[in-house]
């Protein structure tokens, strides 16, 4: 029970923390956000060697191990998109009039080398951990990918909150990509099929031949399935979607702003 107890808390202040200081750093100085992206690369780079060091581990150690390499490969993901570094060659906002296959292939384009990016990323950690039996840090990167398309697709169909307070200035044209509506027909099929799986994982956490480890494993990426399942309501209950992390977008008014994504430099 400490065990879990311990994991579960771990995947809740990795969460709030980590989401919030890459909003914080997108919204500091060119300077900064520059340095931000070294780092940023440095430790993604480390996160994937971590991955592959940690692959044939079957301790605790190593399910936090590949849990944090996974979060940290994430991690660079988001940044090099919120920075502008990897976005797509649609860089203006579209007119509230566009409707059908013109919006959606826009909308796609906005995003499209953050995809490839996202898919690049995801393949190499699939082949480092391929066959091994850690999965810790794979399944924590999958279920980052998949929520994270689906609450793109669901903004895209329309939803009651867009966070649109989360986009720094120069991606504020994304949002012209974004539907306003009380909810959309994609929405209950993504939660409950991630909630489906998030009941796979508890259930199989309580298995009496699960090890300690695995049971660790479990909750830390049954957790992030969860937080991003509370995500995905925040997007439709008349809830401040910002509240979290106000502390991190409030620097929006007292710092320079990052360079916009058509100049240099990254959810």
């Amino acid at each position: 029970m400490t065990d879990t107890l311990i994991a579960l808390g771990f995947a809740i202040f990795i969460w709030w923390f980590s989401t919030g200081i890459v909003i914080l750093l997108n919204r500091m100085s060119r300077t900064a956000v520059t340095l931000s992206l070294v780092i940023s690369s440095a430790l993604g780079i480390g996160a994937l060697l971590g991955l592959s060091h940690t692959a044939q581990q079957t301790g605790i150690t190593g399910a936090y191990c590949a849990f944090t390499c996974a979060l940290l490969a994430w991690g660079w993901n988001e940044l090099s998109f919120l920075t502008g570094w990897i976005t797509g060659p649609q860089k203006t906002a579209i007119l509230k009039s566009t409707t059908g296959w013109p919006r959606f292939a826009a909308s796609f384009n906005a995003v499209v080398w953050h995809e490839l990016a996202i898919l690049m990323v995801g393949l190499a950690i699939v082949a480092i951990t391929w066959d091994a039996p850690n999965q810790v840090g794979t399944g924590t990167y999958l279920v980052l990918w998949t929520m994270r398309t689906s609450a793109k697709l669901n903004l895209f169909l329309g939803v009651r909150n867009l966070s649109e307070e989360f986009l720094p200035v120069h991606l504020a044209y994304l949002e012209s990509f974004f539907k306003r509506r009380r909810m959309n027909a994609f929405f209950p099929f993504a939660v409950v099929s991630a909630s489906a799986c998030l009941w796979w994982l508890v259930d199989f956490a309580n298995q009496p031949m699960t090890t300690p480890a695995q049971v660790v494993g479990s909750v830390l990426v049954g957790t992030m399935l969860a937080l991003a399942i509370l995500e995905h309501l925040m997007l439709v209950l008349p809830l401040d979607t910002t509240a979290l992390w106000r502390w991190a977008i409030r620097k929006q008014n007292t710092a320079t702003p990052a360079p916009y994504a058509a100049h240099v430099p990254p959810v």
